[in-house]
C-alpha cells in the first residue's frame, strides 16, 4: 500500500476508535444510563444521535479535506515547487493538532448545535420529558467528552504522522531534492500537563454531572452546596492533576538536558560521558550514549593514526626523492611548533602547523629529477620550475579532498615562499596579506635550508645563519615570528650536523 494510502486508512481506523470510545461509548453510557426515559423517548434520542452525527460527519470530512489536501498534493502531483513541498511537510508535523480542531470544531458543533435543537424540539413537542437545563448539562459533557476524544485521536494520530514524515523525506530524496526543515514543535511539557489534567479530572467532572442529573431526578434539594461540595473537590484534582504531572515533567526533563548537553559537547568535539545514576528507560540510553563516546573517541583514534601517517608517508616519500634533504621536512615541523607554542596558539592549531610543515615541500614531487637533484647552481628556467613546488603541492592536497578541518594546512604549503615585503611567490603576497602560516614557516625552512648541507655546499654556521634572518626582518621574514625565534634560540647551543640541526 502506498505511504499516503496507508496513512488514511490509518487515520480513518484512529477516528473510528476515538468516536466508538468517546462518543458512542461514554457519550451513550452518560446518557441513557443516567437519565430515567421511556423507550419512545430513547428512541428520539438515539434519532437524535444518529441525525447530528451524520451532520457531524459532513462538517468534519470538508474540514480533512482542506487539511490533508498539502499532504495529498506532495504524493499525488507529478511536480512540485519548493515551497509546495514545505506546506505538505508542515501539514504533516501539525496533522496531530488539526486532528485536535477538526474534533472541538465541526465535530463538537456538529454533533452538539444540532442535537441540542432537535432536543429543544423535541422537549417542547412533549415527545421527551426532560427539563430544559438539562440541555446545558449536556453541552458540558458534549464537551468533555470531545476533549477526551481529540486526546485519544492525537497520540494515535502522532505515530502514523512520523511515518508520512518519513515517506515524505525519502520522496523528496528520490527525487533529489534537499530534506525540508519544519520549526514545528509540540512541547511534551504541555502533552504531559494537558493529558495528565484531563485525565484526572474528567472522570470526576463526568460523575458530578450524572450525580447531579440523578439527585435532581430523586427530588433532592440543596443544589447550591452540592455544587459548592462539587467545584471544591474539582479544584482539589486539578491542583493535584497539575502539580503531578510537573513533577513528572521534572523527571523527564533533567536526564533529557542532560543527554542534551551532552551531545551538543560532542558536537564541539568534547567526549564526556555521562554518570548513571538512572534507575527506569534513562538507564539505557545513558549506558547507550556511552557507548556511542567510547566508539567515537577510538574511532578518533584511529584516524588520528591514519593521519599521522598519511603526513608521515608524504614526508618520506619526498625524503626518498631527494636523499639530500632527507629529514628537512621533520626539521621545519620541529622549529614552526616551537615558534608557534612561544606565540601561544591553541594545540589545534599547532597541530596544524606541524601538519602544513610536514608536507611543505611536498610539490617538489612534480620537480623534474634533472632540476631537483642537479648538482650544482640551477639555471633561471630551472630556478622557475622550483618555484613551481607550492602551487603543485597545495593542487595535490586539494585532490586530497581534506576534511574542513585540515584545509588550513594548505596555506602553510603555498604559501612558505612568499616575502614580507611582496617579492615572494608564488603570489607575490605581501606583509599580512601573507596566511599566518605561511609567515611562520617561512622562518623555519629558511633556517633549516641555511644550516643543511647540499650537495653543492656545506650547511652555513648557525651564528651565521641567524644573523640573515635578523638582518632580514621586516622585509624576507615577518618581525614577529623571526622575534619568537631567536628568543627561542637565544642562550642555546646548536652545533650543526652532516643533516640535522636540533633546538633543544
Amino acid at each position: 500500500m502506498k505511504p499516503f494510502d496507508h496513512f488514511q486508512r490509518r487515520i480513518v481506523i484512529n477516528y473510528i476508535v476515538g468516536s466508538m470510545t468517546a462518543v458512542f461509548g461514554v457519550g451513550s453510557v452518560f446518557i441513557f444510563h443516567t437519565l430515567s426515559l421511556s423507550s419512545e423517548e430513547v428512541i428520539y434520542l438515539l434519532g437524535t444521535m444518529v441525525l447530528s452525527v451524520l451532520i457531524m460527519l459532513v462538517a468534519e470530512w470538508n474540514m480533512y479535506q482542506i487539511h490533508i489536501r498539502p499532504i495529498k498534493r506532495i504524493f499525488k502531483s507529478e511536480t512540485l515547487r519548493v515551497w509546495e513541498y514545505e506546506e505538505g511537510m508542515l501539514a504533516a508535523h501539525r496533522f496531530p493538532l488539526l486532528t485536535v480542531y477538526r474534533i472541538l470544531g465541526p465535530h463538537l458543533f456538529g454533533l452538539a448545535v444540532p442535537a441540542s435543537l432537535l432536543t429543544v424540539l423535541g422537549i417542547f413537542q412533549g415527545w421527551i420529558n426532560v427539563p430544559y437545563y438539562y440541555i446545558g448539562l449536556a453541552w458540558t459533557g458534549a464537551v468533555l467528552i470531545a476533549i477526551m476524544h481529540a486526546l485519544i485521536e492525537f497520540f494515535l494520530t502522532y505515530r502514523a504522522s512520523n511515518n508520512l514524515i518519513s515517506s515524505i523525506n525519502h520522496k523528496l530524496q528520490n527525487e533529489g531534492h534537499e530534506e525540508v526543515k519544519v520549526d514545528f514543535k509540540i512541547s511534551l511539557k504541555h502533552k504531559l500537563l494537558v493529558s495528565s489534567v484531563f485525565t484526572a479530572v474528567f472522570p470526576v467532572l463526568l460523575f458530578i454531572l450524572a450525580s447531579q442529573i440523578r439527585f435532581m431526578e430523586s427530588g433532592g434539594g440543596m443544589v447550591e452546596q452540592y455544587w459548592s461540595w462539587a467545584s471544591l473537590v474539582i479544584i482539589v484534582i486539578l491542583a493535584m492533576a497539575v502539580l503531578s504531572s510537573s513533577l513528572l515533567f521534572k523527571s523527564i526533563e533533567e536526564p533529557m538536558g542532560s543527554l542534551r548537553m551532552r551531545f551538543d559537547q560532542v558536537r564541539t568535539g568534547e567526549f564526556t560521558k555521562m554518570e548513571n545514576v538512572y534507575t527506569d528507560e534513562f538507564s539505557n540510553l545513558v549506558t547507550g550514549f556511552n557507548h556511542m563516546v567510547s566508539s567515537i573517541q577510538t574511532r578518533d583514534e584511529e584516524n588520528e593514526r591514519l593521519l599521522e601517517s598519511f603526513f608521515k608517508v608524504f614526508a618520506a616519500t619526498l625524503d626518498a626523492r631527494d636523499p639530500y634533504t632527507a629529514g628537512h621536512s621533520e626539521r621545519v615541523a620541529e622549529y614552526s611548533v616551537q615558534i608557534a607554542e612561544r606565540a601561544g596558539f591553541a594545540d589545534k592549531e599547532i597541530d596544524l602547523i606541524r601538519k602544513s610543515a610536514l608536507l611543505h615541500d611536498i610539490g617538489k614531487i612534480g620537480v623534474p629529477d634533472r632540476v631537483l637533484l642537479k648538482e650544482g647552481r640551477l639555471t633561471d628556467e630551472e630556478f622557475i620550475q622550483i618555484k613551481k613546488h607550492p602551487e603543485i603541492g597545495a593542487d595535490i592536497l586539494k585532490q586530497v579532498q581534506l576534511p574542513d578541518e585540515l584545509k588550513p594546512v594548505l596555506s602553510g604549503v603555498r604559501h612558505h615562499h612568499e616575502r614580507f615585503d611582496g617579492k615572494g611567490y608564488p603570489d607575490g603576497l605581501c606583509g599580512e596579506e601573507t596566511p599566518v602560516f605561511g609567515r611562520l614557516m617561512a622562518v623555519a625552512d629558511a633556517f633549516d635550508a641555511m644550516t643543511s648541507n647540499r650537495p653543492y655546499r656545506e650547511g652555513m654556521p648557525v651564528e651565521k645563519a641567524i644573523a640573515i634572518i635578523e638582518s632580514g626582518k621586516g622585509t624576507q621574514w615577518d618581525p614577529y615570528f623571526v622575534d619568537l625565534f631567536l628568543e627561542e634560540i637565544e642562550g642555546q647551543e646548536i652545533k650543526p650536523s652532516a643533516q640535522a640541526k636540533a633546538l633543544t
